[in-house]
């Protein structure tokens, strides 16, 4: 197995609550397989560069520091990004000494990887938060760049082959996923594939817009109107709109992605209830 004892590392930040149990140390990790019309983080992108360069030492030294609130408050860990594991062998190399520490240890992940090839660093992990974006393997890959089917796959193979706790985690966006037939066929999904994990909505936001704009880079609205133009092109129907591809040319020049509302969100939340699914919230 590869461990490597410097990496990438966009940020380590300290007294988060959102990340998992307690008050954490989230380490966010630059690299990403995937490219998501919405990122929040665009900037890992660009974050392979010697200001960016850490070694395990460097970042255990910056964490020991906050191993008493851990123990205090049942916090730890988390390894975030960017795509944690797409430093596969930085990530194990934390892994490994932080497991030793008895930290609590919790990992943010797309999906995409390959299941065999991280499934030791899975093992050592208290909790697994992973994203499903789009259960249309179509919309899946004009939307992030990939298909699906590996993380549909490694989702089934953590509820079946680990005994680590998951969360499912679905950011949820107006124009994207949020419609009721696609929550649907994500909670019979789950049902099936995964009846113990349970789930947690994240509703869209824009914080990261500014990013894309001091990066020189397409905006998510601007990326996603091309996306709708690809979805046209292909023949699938343009999510949360109500029209198929053959009416997409009705769809307003200025189309954007939009942030749920409480009605949405309570829908959601009830679609889920009825599948037996528990919903859960880390915010």
């Amino acid at each position: 197995m590869i461990r490597e004892t410097e990496g990438y590392v966009m940020q380590l930040q300290n007294f988060s609550v959102n990340d998992g149990d307690g008050v954490r140390t989230t380490v966010f990790l630059a690299g990403c397989p995937l490219d998501c019309i919405w990122c929040c983080n665009p900037e890992q992108k660009t974050c392979f560069d010697a200001a960016h360069k850490m070694t395990l030492a460097q970042v255990e030294e910056r964490i020991a520091g906050y191993a008493l609130f851990f123990r205090r408050c049942g916090g730890g860990v988390t390894f975030s990004g960017g795509e944690a594991t797409a430093q596969q062998g930085f990530l194990r190399a934390m892994t490994e000494r932080f497991y030793d520490k008895g930290y609590d240890l919790t990992l943010e992940t797309c999906g995409f990887f390959e299941f065999d090839q991280v499934r030791d660093i899975l093992e050592k992990m208290n909790r697994i938060f992973i994203d499903v974006k789009q259960m249309d393997a179509g919309l899946h890959e004009i939307f992030t760049g990939v298909g699906n089917a590996r993380i549909l796959d490694n989702l089934t193979r953590m509820q079946e082959e680990l005994s680590v706790p998951i969360v499912v985690r679905i950011p949820l966006i107006v124009g994207v996923n949020a419609e009721a037939e696609h929550i649907e066929t994500l909670c019979r999904f789950l049902s099936q594939n995964a009846p113990r994990a349970a789930l947690e909505f994240l509703p869209y936001h824009r914080f990261g817009e500014d990013k894309y704009r001091e990066l020189g880079m397409e905006t998510p609205d601007a990326r996603y109107r091309t996306a709708l133009e690809e979805i046209r092109r292909q023949g699938l129907c343009v999510p949360g709109k109500g029209v198929c591809a053959a009416g997409a040319e009705e769809l307003s020049s200025e189309a954007n992605m939009e942030i749920p509302d409480d009605a949405v969100l309570e829908n959601c939340r009830r679609i889920a209830a009825d599948h037996g699914i528990l919903v859960v919230s880390y915010r």
